[in-house]
Protein backbone atom coordinates (compact mmCIF):
# COMPACT_ATOMS: atom_id res chain seq x y z
CA UNK A 1 0.00 0.00 0.00
CA UNK A 2 1.41 3.10 -1.03
CA UNK A 3 1.70 6.33 1.13
CA UNK A 4 -1.26 8.25 -0.33
CA UNK A 5 -3.77 5.25 0.36
CA UNK A 6 -2.19 5.06 3.94
CA UNK A 7 -3.12 8.80 4.16
CA UNK A 8 -6.60 8.42 2.89
CA UNK A 9 -7.33 5.54 4.95
CA UNK A 10 -6.36 7.74 7.78
CA UNK A 11 -7.65 10.49 7.25
CA UNK A 12 -11.13 9.07 7.05
CA UNK A 13 -10.82 6.96 10.02
CA UNK A 14 -10.16 10.40 11.78
CA UNK A 15 -13.38 12.21 9.79
CA UNK A 16 -15.19 8.86 11.40
CA UNK A 17 -14.56 9.21 15.05
CA UNK A 18 -14.71 13.27 15.02
CA UNK A 19 -17.64 14.60 16.79
CA UNK A 20 -19.52 16.82 14.87
CA UNK A 21 -20.34 20.39 15.28
CA UNK A 22 -24.50 20.25 16.69
CA UNK A 23 -26.89 22.24 14.17
CA UNK A 24 -28.66 24.77 16.24
CA UNK A 25 -31.23 27.39 16.26
CA UNK A 26 -30.68 30.60 17.44
CA UNK A 27 -34.25 32.91 18.10
CA UNK A 28 -34.23 36.19 18.91
CA UNK A 29 -37.10 38.13 20.07
CA UNK A 30 -38.33 41.52 21.00
CA UNK A 31 -41.76 43.03 22.14
CA UNK A 32 -43.37 45.99 23.01
CA UNK A 33 -40.76 48.33 22.09
CA UNK A 34 -43.58 51.08 21.62
CA UNK A 35 -41.32 53.76 19.46
CA UNK A 36 -38.35 53.72 22.32
CA UNK A 37 -35.99 54.13 19.32
CA UNK A 38 -33.10 56.31 21.46
CA UNK A 39 -31.68 54.39 24.73
CA UNK A 40 -33.20 55.83 28.40
CA UNK A 41 -31.83 57.90 30.26
CA UNK A 42 -30.10 55.07 31.92
CA UNK A 43 -28.15 54.07 28.74
CA UNK A 44 -30.80 50.99 28.42
CA UNK A 45 -32.26 50.15 25.10
CA UNK A 46 -32.00 52.09 21.77
CA UNK A 47 -32.84 50.69 18.36
CA UNK A 48 -29.03 51.20 16.84
CA UNK A 49 -27.64 49.00 20.05
CA UNK A 50 -30.40 46.39 19.69
CA UNK A 51 -29.70 45.95 15.64
CA UNK A 52 -26.16 45.91 16.76
CA UNK A 53 -26.34 42.72 19.34
CA UNK A 54 -28.13 40.68 16.93
CA UNK A 55 -26.08 41.47 14.59
CA UNK A 56 -23.43 40.17 16.69
CA UNK A 57 -25.13 37.06 17.34
CA UNK A 58 -25.66 36.54 13.35
CA UNK A 59 -22.15 36.65 13.04
CA UNK A 60 -21.38 34.14 15.69
CA UNK A 61 -23.98 31.57 14.86
CA UNK A 62 -25.19 30.14 11.47
CA UNK A 63 -29.04 29.76 12.01
CA UNK A 64 -30.31 32.86 13.41
CA UNK A 65 -34.42 34.01 13.26
CA UNK A 66 -35.05 37.26 14.70
CA UNK A 67 -39.04 37.62 15.64
CA UNK A 68 -41.04 40.74 17.00
CA UNK A 69 -44.23 40.33 19.30
CA UNK A 70 -45.61 43.31 18.47
CA UNK A 71 -46.14 47.04 19.78
CA UNK A 72 -43.41 48.50 17.84
CA UNK A 73 -45.09 51.95 17.99
CA UNK A 74 -46.92 54.32 19.95
CA UNK A 75 -45.08 55.56 23.31
CA UNK A 76 -42.75 58.41 22.08
CA UNK A 77 -42.80 61.57 20.23
CA UNK A 78 -41.54 59.74 17.24
CA UNK A 79 -44.66 57.97 16.44
CA UNK A 80 -47.15 60.88 18.07
CA UNK A 81 -45.30 63.62 15.42
CA UNK A 82 -43.95 61.10 12.57
CA UNK A 83 -47.12 58.33 12.90
CA UNK A 84 -44.98 55.15 11.87
CA UNK A 85 -42.20 57.19 9.39
CA UNK A 86 -39.88 55.95 11.71
CA UNK A 87 -40.20 52.56 13.10
CA UNK A 88 -41.56 51.06 10.52
CA UNK A 89 -38.55 51.95 8.36
CA UNK A 90 -36.19 50.89 11.10
CA UNK A 91 -37.63 47.70 12.03
CA UNK A 92 -36.97 46.64 8.84
CA UNK A 93 -33.60 47.91 8.38
CA UNK A 94 -33.54 45.66 11.54
CA UNK A 95 -33.60 42.74 9.59
CA UNK A 96 -36.55 40.84 11.29
CA UNK A 97 -38.08 37.91 9.76
CA UNK A 98 -40.82 37.58 11.57
CA UNK A 99 -43.30 40.15 12.92
CA UNK A 100 -46.78 39.83 14.15
CA UNK A 101 -49.52 42.98 15.09
CA UNK A 102 -50.15 44.31 18.56
CA UNK A 103 -52.70 46.30 19.75
CA UNK A 104 -51.73 49.81 19.65
CA UNK A 105 -50.72 48.91 15.32
CA UNK A 106 -54.12 49.93 14.75
CA UNK A 107 -53.71 53.02 16.84
CA UNK A 108 -53.98 55.10 13.36
CA UNK A 109 -57.06 53.09 11.96
CA UNK A 110 -57.23 49.93 10.03
CA UNK A 111 -56.75 51.78 6.75
CA UNK A 112 -52.81 53.40 7.97
CA UNK A 113 -52.36 49.53 9.58
CA UNK A 114 -52.83 48.25 5.97
CA UNK A 115 -50.86 50.83 4.10
CA UNK A 116 -47.49 50.30 6.82
CA UNK A 117 -47.90 46.44 6.94
CA UNK A 118 -48.28 45.90 3.37
CA UNK A 119 -44.30 46.80 2.61
CA UNK A 120 -43.10 45.35 6.08
CA UNK A 121 -40.32 43.16 5.61
CA UNK A 122 -40.36 39.53 6.64
CA UNK A 123 -42.98 37.22 7.28
CA UNK A 124 -46.66 38.92 8.88
CA UNK A 125 -48.63 36.74 10.91
CA UNK A 126 -52.05 36.65 12.18
CA UNK A 127 -53.74 33.41 12.44
CA UNK A 128 -56.84 34.47 14.64
CA UNK A 129 -57.47 37.78 12.79
CA UNK A 130 -59.87 37.67 9.90
CA UNK A 131 -59.22 40.73 7.75
CA UNK A 132 -61.38 39.33 4.92
CA UNK A 133 -63.03 42.66 2.99
CA UNK A 134 -61.23 45.30 4.80
CA UNK A 135 -58.42 47.06 3.66
CA UNK A 136 -55.85 44.66 5.38
CA UNK A 137 -57.07 41.46 3.55
CA UNK A 138 -54.25 39.42 2.30
CA UNK A 139 -51.39 41.26 4.19
CA UNK A 140 -51.34 38.49 7.03
CA UNK A 141 -50.81 34.61 7.19
CA UNK A 142 -51.66 32.89 9.50
CA UNK A 143 -48.50 30.63 9.85
CA UNK A 144 -44.98 30.33 8.14
CA UNK A 145 -42.26 27.78 7.95
CA UNK A 146 -38.68 27.77 8.04
CA UNK A 147 -36.48 25.18 7.09
CA UNK A 148 -33.32 25.35 8.89
CA UNK A 149 -30.86 21.96 9.64
CA UNK A 150 -33.34 20.09 7.78
CA UNK A 151 -35.78 20.36 10.15
CA UNK A 152 -39.07 22.66 9.74
CA UNK A 153 -39.66 25.21 12.13
CA UNK A 154 -43.30 26.70 12.13
CA UNK A 155 -44.62 30.28 13.47
CA UNK A 156 -48.07 31.15 14.10
CA UNK A 157 -49.24 34.35 15.06
CA UNK A 158 -51.67 34.78 17.85
CA UNK A 159 -53.01 38.16 18.83
CA UNK A 160 -54.96 39.80 21.24
CA UNK A 161 -58.73 39.79 22.26
CA UNK A 162 -59.86 43.72 20.54
CA UNK A 163 -62.93 43.73 22.94
CA UNK A 164 -62.33 46.45 25.34
CA UNK A 165 -59.40 47.37 23.98
CA UNK A 166 -59.11 48.65 20.75
CA UNK A 167 -61.83 51.36 20.10
CA UNK A 168 -64.22 49.21 17.56
CA UNK A 169 -63.65 52.56 14.95
CA UNK A 170 -59.79 51.30 14.75
CA UNK A 171 -60.56 47.72 13.07
CA UNK A 172 -64.09 47.97 11.44
CA UNK A 173 -64.88 44.33 9.73
CA UNK A 174 -61.97 42.50 11.38
CA UNK A 175 -63.15 39.71 12.72
CA UNK A 176 -61.65 37.75 16.31
CA UNK A 177 -61.18 34.02 16.37
CA UNK A 178 -60.38 32.02 19.43
CA UNK A 179 -57.00 32.16 20.60
CA UNK A 180 -56.90 28.96 22.42
CA UNK A 181 -59.27 27.14 19.13
CA UNK A 182 -56.96 28.55 16.54
CA UNK A 183 -54.02 28.12 17.95
CA UNK A 184 -54.20 24.67 18.69
CA UNK A 185 -55.91 23.97 14.77
CA UNK A 186 -53.19 25.59 13.69
CA UNK A 187 -50.63 23.85 15.41
CA UNK A 188 -52.19 20.57 14.76
CA UNK A 189 -51.73 22.02 10.78
CA UNK A 190 -48.38 22.15 11.73
CA UNK A 191 -47.36 19.29 13.01
CA UNK A 192 -49.37 16.18 11.46
CA UNK A 193 -50.35 18.21 8.11
CA UNK A 194 -47.04 20.01 7.28
CA UNK A 195 -44.46 18.01 9.68
CA UNK A 196 -42.84 20.84 11.46
CA UNK A 197 -40.60 19.13 14.30
CA UNK A 198 -41.09 22.35 16.54
CA UNK A 199 -44.01 24.94 16.57
CA UNK A 200 -43.45 28.73 18.13
CA UNK A 201 -46.56 29.92 18.69
CA UNK A 202 -45.62 34.46 18.39
CA UNK A 203 -48.60 36.11 20.76
CA UNK A 204 -49.25 39.59 21.68
CA UNK A 205 -52.06 38.38 24.30
CA UNK A 206 -49.57 39.07 27.36
CA UNK A 207 -48.56 36.63 30.50
CA UNK A 208 -50.31 38.10 33.31
CA UNK A 209 -54.16 37.92 33.36
CA UNK A 210 -55.56 41.58 33.07
CA UNK A 211 -59.08 40.67 32.53
CA UNK A 212 -61.33 37.45 33.37
CA UNK A 213 -62.45 37.37 29.51
CA UNK A 214 -59.04 37.31 28.14
CA UNK A 215 -56.39 34.62 27.77
CA UNK A 216 -53.18 34.54 28.80
CA UNK A 217 -50.28 32.44 27.03
CA UNK A 218 -49.77 30.36 30.65
CA UNK A 219 -53.47 29.60 29.93
CA UNK A 220 -52.84 28.60 25.98
CA UNK A 221 -50.05 26.72 26.99
CA UNK A 222 -51.59 24.96 29.03
CA UNK A 223 -54.25 24.29 26.87
CA UNK A 224 -51.91 23.58 23.97
CA UNK A 225 -50.70 19.79 22.49
CA UNK A 226 -48.47 20.72 19.86
CA UNK A 227 -46.95 23.90 20.89
CA UNK A 228 -43.43 23.72 21.75
CA UNK A 229 -42.03 27.48 22.09
CA UNK A 230 -44.31 31.27 23.09
CA UNK A 231 -42.62 33.88 22.09
CA UNK A 232 -45.07 36.23 24.10
CA UNK A 233 -45.70 40.01 24.28
CA UNK A 234 -48.21 42.51 25.10
CA UNK A 235 -48.51 42.11 29.17
CA UNK A 236 -44.82 43.80 29.58
CA UNK A 237 -43.62 40.75 30.88
CA UNK A 238 -39.97 40.43 32.15
CA UNK A 239 -39.49 36.61 31.98
CA UNK A 240 -36.63 35.97 33.95
CA UNK A 241 -34.92 32.51 33.34
CA UNK A 242 -32.76 33.52 36.49
CA UNK A 243 -36.08 33.61 38.45
CA UNK A 244 -38.56 31.47 37.43
CA UNK A 245 -40.12 31.41 41.32
CA UNK A 246 -41.61 35.22 39.75
CA UNK A 247 -42.91 34.49 35.99
CA UNK A 248 -42.70 30.87 35.26
CA UNK A 249 -41.05 30.16 31.39
CA UNK A 250 -41.74 26.41 31.87
CA UNK A 251 -45.54 25.84 32.39
CA UNK A 252 -46.82 21.69 31.22
CA UNK A 253 -49.04 21.29 28.44
CA UNK A 254 -52.12 19.66 28.49
CA UNK A 255 -50.50 16.18 27.69
CA UNK A 256 -48.04 16.86 30.68
CA UNK A 257 -44.99 18.28 28.11
CA UNK A 258 -43.31 21.14 29.11
CA UNK A 259 -43.73 24.57 26.84
CA UNK A 260 -41.28 26.98 27.08
CA UNK A 261 -43.03 30.82 27.55
CA UNK A 262 -40.82 34.03 26.58
CA UNK A 263 -41.07 37.67 26.91
CA UNK A 264 -38.13 40.50 27.73
CA UNK A 265 -40.64 42.87 29.33
CA UNK A 266 -41.03 46.23 27.67
CA UNK A 267 -39.31 49.31 25.82
CA UNK A 268 -36.73 47.53 23.92
CA UNK A 269 -34.53 46.88 26.52
CA UNK A 270 -33.43 43.46 26.44
CA UNK A 271 -33.57 41.26 23.67
CA UNK A 272 -34.61 37.16 23.86
CA UNK A 273 -32.51 34.56 23.10
CA UNK A 274 -33.72 30.85 22.85
CA UNK A 275 -31.45 28.32 21.69
CA UNK A 276 -32.10 25.01 20.77
CA UNK A 277 -30.34 21.91 19.65
CA UNK A 278 -32.09 20.78 16.27
CA UNK A 279 -29.84 17.57 16.36
CA UNK A 280 -31.55 16.63 19.39
CA UNK A 281 -34.90 17.24 19.38
CA UNK A 282 -36.35 14.18 19.52
CA UNK A 283 -34.03 12.95 22.45
CA UNK A 284 -35.39 16.91 24.72
CA UNK A 285 -37.80 18.87 25.61
CA UNK A 286 -38.53 23.10 25.51
CA UNK A 287 -37.66 22.51 29.25
CA UNK A 288 -34.16 21.92 27.86
CA UNK A 289 -34.03 24.79 25.84
CA UNK A 290 -31.58 27.54 26.54
CA UNK A 291 -33.25 31.14 27.23
CA UNK A 292 -31.59 33.89 28.20
CA UNK A 293 -32.10 37.79 28.28
CA UNK A 294 -29.85 40.10 26.61
CA UNK A 295 -29.76 44.03 28.45
CA UNK A 296 -29.64 46.12 25.48
CA UNK A 297 -27.01 48.33 26.82
CA UNK A 298 -24.36 51.00 25.17
CA UNK A 299 -21.57 48.42 24.86
CA UNK A 300 -21.18 49.30 21.32
CA UNK A 301 -18.99 52.45 20.39
CA UNK A 302 -21.07 54.74 17.70
CA UNK A 303 -18.11 53.82 15.08
CA UNK A 304 -20.02 50.43 15.55
CA UNK A 305 -23.28 50.95 14.92
CA UNK A 306 -25.50 50.92 11.42
CA UNK A 307 -24.56 54.03 9.58
CA UNK A 308 -27.49 53.38 7.35
CA UNK A 309 -30.22 53.74 10.24
CA UNK A 310 -27.94 56.79 12.27
CA UNK A 311 -28.50 58.60 8.72
CA UNK A 312 -31.53 57.89 7.98
CA UNK A 313 -32.42 58.80 11.93
CA UNK A 314 -30.78 62.22 12.22
CA UNK A 315 -33.43 64.77 11.06
CA UNK A 316 -36.14 62.72 13.04
CA UNK A 317 -34.25 63.05 16.53
CA UNK A 318 -33.17 66.64 15.58
CA UNK A 319 -36.95 67.56 15.74
CA UNK A 320 -37.93 65.20 18.69
CA UNK A 321 -34.45 66.38 20.99
CA UNK A 322 -35.86 70.40 20.05
CA UNK A 323 -39.13 69.42 21.98
CA UNK A 324 -37.51 67.43 24.34
CA UNK A 325 -35.49 70.14 25.57
CA UNK A 326 -38.46 72.24 26.42
CA UNK A 327 -38.94 72.83 30.13
CA UNK A 328 -42.19 73.92 30.90
CA UNK A 329 -42.22 72.61 34.88
CA UNK A 330 -40.85 70.53 37.71
CA UNK A 331 -41.96 67.72 39.53
CA UNK A 332 -41.48 67.11 43.26
CA UNK A 333 -41.59 63.00 43.10
CA UNK A 334 -40.83 60.46 40.97
CA UNK A 335 -43.91 58.98 39.46
CA UNK A 336 -44.00 56.04 38.21
CA UNK A 337 -46.65 55.30 35.42
CA UNK A 338 -46.78 51.47 36.75
CA UNK A 339 -48.05 52.35 39.90
CA UNK A 340 -51.89 51.54 39.57
CA UNK A 341 -53.37 53.12 42.94
CA UNK A 342 -51.60 57.08 43.70
CA UNK A 343 -48.78 59.00 42.25
CA UNK A 344 -49.60 59.57 38.39
CA UNK A 345 -52.99 58.04 38.17
CA UNK A 346 -54.21 60.92 40.80
CA UNK A 347 -52.06 63.31 39.30
CA UNK A 348 -54.37 62.70 35.64
CA UNK A 349 -57.40 62.38 37.44
CA UNK A 350 -57.01 65.64 39.32
CA UNK A 351 -56.23 67.27 35.89
CA UNK A 352 -59.45 66.09 34.96
CA UNK A 353 -61.18 67.41 37.41
CA UNK A 354 -59.35 70.82 36.95
CA UNK A 355 -60.40 70.86 32.87
CA UNK A 356 -64.01 69.75 33.99
CA UNK A 357 -64.58 72.93 35.71
CA UNK A 358 -62.18 75.48 33.52
CA UNK A 359 -64.74 73.93 30.97
CA UNK A 360 -67.91 74.38 33.13
CA UNK A 361 -66.61 77.88 33.67
CA UNK A 362 -66.28 78.68 29.79
CA UNK A 363 -69.50 77.40 28.69
CA UNK A 364 -71.08 79.07 30.82
CA UNK A 365 -69.04 82.64 30.18
CA UNK A 366 -70.29 82.02 26.71
CA UNK A 367 -73.98 81.86 28.08
CA UNK A 368 -74.22 78.22 28.11
CA UNK A 369 -75.68 76.36 31.51
CA UNK A 370 -72.87 74.18 32.26
CA UNK A 371 -73.10 71.37 35.43
CA UNK A 372 -69.64 70.92 36.56
CA UNK A 373 -68.24 67.56 37.17
CA UNK A 374 -68.65 65.37 40.20
CA UNK A 375 -65.88 63.43 39.48
CA UNK A 376 -63.27 62.05 36.90
CA UNK A 377 -62.00 58.27 35.94
CA UNK A 378 -59.02 58.18 33.63
CA UNK A 379 -57.01 54.93 32.36
CA UNK A 380 -53.21 54.19 33.81
CA UNK A 381 -52.74 52.20 30.48
CA UNK A 382 -52.72 55.84 28.95
CA UNK A 383 -49.88 56.70 30.99
CA UNK A 384 -47.08 56.08 29.11
CA UNK A 385 -44.29 56.95 30.55
CA UNK A 386 -42.83 57.83 34.11
CA UNK A 387 -42.51 61.09 35.62
CA UNK A 388 -38.87 61.49 37.28
CA UNK A 389 -38.60 63.82 39.98
CA UNK A 390 -37.10 67.70 38.65
CA UNK A 391 -37.66 69.13 35.02
CA UNK A 392 -40.92 68.54 32.77
CA UNK A 393 -40.55 69.11 29.40
CA UNK A 394 -43.19 69.44 26.85
CA UNK A 395 -41.64 66.25 24.60
CA UNK A 396 -41.99 64.19 27.82
CA UNK A 397 -45.45 64.91 28.23
CA UNK A 398 -46.15 64.58 24.89
CA UNK A 399 -44.57 60.71 24.78
CA UNK A 400 -46.69 60.47 28.07
CA UNK A 401 -50.01 60.70 27.22
CA UNK A 402 -49.33 59.90 22.94
CA UNK A 403 -52.87 58.84 21.75
CA UNK A 404 -55.11 60.96 20.09
CA UNK A 405 -57.50 60.76 22.85
CA UNK A 406 -60.16 63.52 23.43
CA UNK A 407 -61.00 64.77 26.69
CA UNK A 408 -65.50 63.88 27.48
CA UNK A 409 -68.05 65.02 30.55
CA UNK A 410 -70.45 61.65 30.49
CA UNK A 411 -73.56 61.44 32.22
CA UNK A 412 -74.24 58.50 33.84
CA UNK A 413 -76.25 56.30 36.48
CA UNK A 414 -74.65 55.66 40.07
CA UNK A 415 -74.49 51.85 39.32
CA UNK A 416 -72.59 51.99 36.03
CA UNK A 417 -70.11 53.84 37.76
CA UNK A 418 -70.22 51.10 40.68
CA UNK A 419 -69.59 48.25 38.25
CA UNK A 420 -67.03 49.35 36.26
CA UNK A 421 -65.04 50.59 39.37
CA UNK A 422 -65.42 46.93 40.74
CA UNK A 423 -63.79 45.92 37.38
CA UNK A 424 -60.89 48.30 38.25
CA UNK A 425 -60.80 47.67 41.83
CA UNK A 426 -59.87 43.86 40.66
CA UNK A 427 -56.90 44.74 38.19
CA UNK A 428 -55.17 46.98 41.37
CA UNK A 429 -57.10 50.63 40.61
CA UNK A 430 -57.60 53.32 37.89
CA UNK A 431 -56.75 56.65 38.02
CA UNK A 432 -60.03 58.25 40.14
CA UNK A 433 -59.88 62.06 41.18
CA UNK A 434 -59.42 63.18 45.05
CA UNK A 435 -62.93 63.00 45.84
CA UNK A 436 -63.73 59.42 45.35
CA UNK A 437 -62.65 56.61 47.58
CA UNK A 438 -62.96 52.74 46.33
CA UNK A 439 -63.52 50.65 49.39
CA UNK A 440 -62.63 46.81 49.00
CA UNK A 441 -62.28 43.82 50.73
CA UNK A 442 -58.56 42.19 51.12
CA UNK A 443 -59.45 40.37 47.90
CA UNK A 444 -60.00 43.22 46.05
CA UNK A 445 -63.79 42.96 45.73
CA UNK A 446 -65.87 46.25 45.73
CA UNK A 447 -67.77 46.95 48.83
CA UNK A 448 -69.11 50.53 48.14
CA UNK A 449 -67.63 53.84 46.43
CA UNK A 450 -67.23 56.82 48.68
CA UNK A 451 -67.90 60.28 46.98
CA UNK A 452 -67.69 63.46 48.77
CA UNK A 453 -67.64 61.51 52.33
CA UNK A 454 -70.95 59.77 51.42
CA UNK A 455 -72.02 56.29 49.36
CA UNK A 456 -72.54 56.57 45.95
CA UNK A 457 -76.21 56.44 45.09
CA UNK A 458 -76.34 53.42 42.25
CA UNK A 459 -79.63 55.34 40.94
CA UNK A 460 -78.21 58.83 41.13
CA UNK A 461 -77.14 60.41 37.75
CA UNK A 462 -73.49 61.92 37.93
CA UNK A 463 -70.87 64.19 35.66
CA UNK A 464 -67.90 62.18 35.12
CA UNK A 465 -64.76 63.43 33.28
CA UNK A 466 -63.06 61.06 31.74
CA UNK A 467 -61.28 60.77 27.41
CA UNK A 468 -63.40 59.02 24.45
CA UNK A 469 -61.71 55.99 24.86
CA UNK A 470 -62.71 55.09 28.32
CA UNK A 471 -66.22 56.56 28.22
CA UNK A 472 -66.37 54.06 24.92
CA UNK A 473 -65.95 51.25 27.61
CA UNK A 474 -62.91 50.52 26.79
CA UNK A 475 -59.93 48.80 29.59
CA UNK A 476 -62.55 46.77 30.40
CA UNK A 477 -64.41 49.61 31.88
CA UNK A 478 -67.39 48.12 30.03
CA UNK A 479 -70.52 50.20 31.56
CA UNK A 480 -69.03 53.62 31.13
CA UNK A 481 -70.38 52.93 27.98
CA UNK A 482 -73.87 53.27 29.20
CA UNK A 483 -73.78 57.09 29.34
CA UNK A 484 -75.06 60.53 27.64
CA UNK A 485 -72.81 62.65 26.12
CA UNK A 486 -72.23 66.35 27.35
CA UNK A 487 -69.30 67.74 25.21
CA UNK A 488 -66.55 66.18 23.94
CA UNK A 489 -63.23 68.62 23.51
CA UNK A 490 -62.00 68.96 19.76
CA UNK A 491 -58.66 69.04 20.58
CA UNK A 492 -56.13 66.21 21.98
CA UNK A 493 -56.20 65.72 25.80
CA UNK A 494 -52.49 66.38 25.55
CA UNK A 495 -53.25 70.11 24.84
CA UNK A 496 -55.06 70.65 28.06
CA UNK A 497 -52.65 69.18 30.18
CA UNK A 498 -49.81 71.13 28.63
CA UNK A 499 -52.04 73.73 29.89
CA UNK A 500 -52.31 72.44 33.07
CA UNK A 501 -48.55 71.98 33.88
CA UNK A 502 -48.39 75.53 32.94
CA UNK A 503 -50.70 76.86 35.18
CA UNK A 504 -49.57 75.39 37.66
CA UNK A 505 -45.59 76.56 37.06
CA UNK A 506 -47.22 80.23 36.49
CA UNK A 507 -48.53 79.33 40.11
CA UNK A 508 -44.92 78.30 41.40
CA UNK A 509 -46.19 75.24 42.21
CA UNK A 510 -44.38 71.93 41.07
CA UNK A 511 -46.39 68.78 39.94
CA UNK A 512 -47.08 66.90 43.53
CA UNK A 513 -49.66 64.47 43.41
CA UNK A 514 -51.15 63.56 46.55
CA UNK A 515 -50.11 59.84 46.82
CA UNK A 516 -52.28 58.12 48.83
CA UNK A 517 -54.05 55.20 46.65
CA UNK A 518 -57.73 56.19 46.57
CA UNK A 519 -58.46 52.00 46.17
CA UNK A 520 -58.23 51.12 50.03
CA UNK A 521 -59.18 47.84 51.89
CA UNK A 522 -62.27 48.59 54.48
CA UNK A 523 -61.24 48.73 58.11
CA UNK A 524 -64.21 47.00 59.24
CA UNK A 525 -64.19 43.96 57.11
Amino acid sequence: MDRKSIISIFSAALLAIAPTAAERLIILHTNDTHSNIDPAADGTGGILQRKAIMDSVKKAEKNVITVDAGDAVQGSLYFKYFRGDVEYPLMDMSGYDIRILGNHEFDNGLEELAKRWRNVQGARLSANYDFSGTPAEGIFQPYVIKKVGGKKIGFMGINVDPESLIAYSCYPGMKFKDIIETANRTADILRNEKGCDLIVAVTHIGYTKESPEKTTDVELAMASSDIDVIVGGHSHTLIDPAHPEKYPHIVTNRNGRPVLITQTGKYGRNIGRIEIDLDMLKETTPADYGYTLIPVTDRFAESQLDAKMITFLTPYRQAVDSVNSHVIGKSTYHLRNSDRNGGYGNFAADFGMWYGNLKADSLSAGGEVMKRPDMAIMNIGGIRQEMPEGDITEGQILSTFPFSNHMVMISLKGRDIIDALAVAAKKGGEAISGNVRVVTDADKNLRRVVINGVPMNPETTYNVITIDYVAEGNDDLRTLANHEKVWRDEIEMCAPMLRYINHLSELGLPVAPDPTGRFMIDINP
